[in-house]
């Protein structure tokens, strides 16, 4: 059985690039809608590329015009976000945001059909906008290259009937889930981590917030990411799909919603599980108690005890002295072909607790823990602490730091 758990810059401005290209509607097409009474009209295009919705009794005309009159937030435009915006705009869905500031990346794009070879280096959001344009030019696509952050949270959810929650990180994921409570719009959750992936329906129709499963963000130390841990390329995809099938569902009024219910799914068996989510009458976010959103509530604590840390620049300079660093790399094998800093031994983090007589340093070397991005040798160097070694440093930012101070011919990924 799969454990719930909670799986895997200061730019206030709003920027929008919006398009819509529907062509203009002849009378034959306005008396269709019209005889639907839907208050709003296809035009010949349309007609046919939404047949197979006007043939369902769950949806027909007036349902299709639900969906083009309604708008949905996606925030980020990775591997949740792709299928949400591919599947949204291809049911019609009349108007979409996507919120990302990243860039596009060689590593993104196992996973992540939103973008291609040619958009490596571009910002995510154009990527996605001419992806989606292609896709469907009858809807609205507004843009949002910002950081989601407690200045603009709310302010963007607000504009939007429905939110989906394609992020990767846990701050942004409470803050999320707070501002859709705020604002009062539906939360279509979704996240994956290896092979395994979560979907629910959070802050609607008087069902429980993500803070009601879990109310607190996890310890730093303890956050699983899915650079380090690696996820099935196919997996975002069906997440993404489900939650895109929430938010018809939701637009529609058809079906049984997520809603107190947390969907499970195991890529291995091909399992899934539904497991029931009580709302939590003392929430802070949902009880109805006053609330305001603060950086101190979406962000994960960070442990008690400070880790030494050591900069690229620091780094490379005690390595031009004679007494120069053990440098212990933590990462996996298969990051050591794609990203060499001339480490002196590899032991990667997971085996590191029962391979420490293993280390090679002397017991009087200075000895750097390192790794990709600085989290996994942080928890590298309380090991070496608590083990007894004394003179122990991360090197901050890890090889993705050191190629961007020291050597750019080292990959970042």
């Amino acid at each position: 059985m799969l454990p719930i758990r909670q799986a895997c810059n200061t730019s206030k401005a709003i920027t929008t690039r919006q398009f819509s290209t529907s062509a203009a509607i002849p009378d034959v097409t306005r008396k269709r809608c019209e005889d639907g009474k839907t208050g709003h009209c296809f035009n010949a295009d349309e007609l046919v590329r939404y047949q197979r919705h006007f043939a369902l009794p769950h949806v027909g005309i007036r349902g299709q015009a639900r969906l083009k009159r309604a708008s949905v937030l996606i925030i980020g435009a990775g591997g949740l976000g792709s299928p949400l915006a591919i599947h949204l705009a291809s049911a019609g869905v009349g108007r979409i945001g996507l919120v990302d500031f990243d860039i596009v990346e060689t590593s993104n794009l196992h996973r992540q059909p939103l973008h291609g070879a040619s958009d490596v280096g571009r910002k995510k959001t154009a990527s996605a906008l001419d992806t989606v344009k292609e896709i469907n030019p009858h809807v609205a696509i507004e843009t949002y290259d910002v950081r989601f952050q407690e200045s603009n949270a709310v302010a963007l959810v607000r504009d939007y009937d429905i939110v989906t929650d394609g992020t990767d990180n846990f701050a942004t994921r409470y803050l999320v889930n707070d501002a859709c409570c705020v604002a009062g719009r539906p939360n279509v959750y979704g996240s994956v981590y290896r092979f395994e992936g979560q979907v629910s329906v959070f802050a609607h129709s008087g069902g429980p917030c993500y803070r009601c499963l879990f109310p607190t963000p996890p310890p730093s130390r303890l956050i699983p990411s899915c650079a380090d841990g690696g996820v099935l390329g196919v997996l975002p995809g069906i997440i993404g799909s489900l939650q895109a099938n929430e938010v018809l569902k939701i637009i529609l009024e058809i079906g049984e919603p997520l809603v107190g219910r947390l969907l499970l799914f195991d890529a291995l068996s091909s399992r899934f599980q539904l497991h029931k989510v009580a709302r939590d009458p003392s929430c802070i976010t949902c009880s109805g108690a006053p609330f305001t959103i603060t950086s101190e509530q979406t962000m994960c604590p960070s442990s008690t005890d400070e880790v030494p840390e050591i900069t690229p620049t620091e780094l490379h300079t005690l390595q031009q002295q004679a007494d120069s660093p053990f440098l212990l790399d933590v990462r996996n094998k298969f990051e050591v072909i794609i990203a060499d800093i001339g480490g002196d031994q590899l032991i990667p983090i997971q085996e590191l607790p029962d391979r420490l007589g293993e280390i090679r340093a002397d017991p009087a070397d200075v000895v750097v823990a390192f790794c990709r991005t600085g989290v996994r040798s942080i928890e590298a160097v309380r090991i070496l602490l608590d083990a007894g070694f004394e003179k122990v440093m991360s090197l901050k930012g890890g090889t993705n730091d050191w190629s961007r101070e020291i050597d750019q011919t080292i990959p970042i990924y």
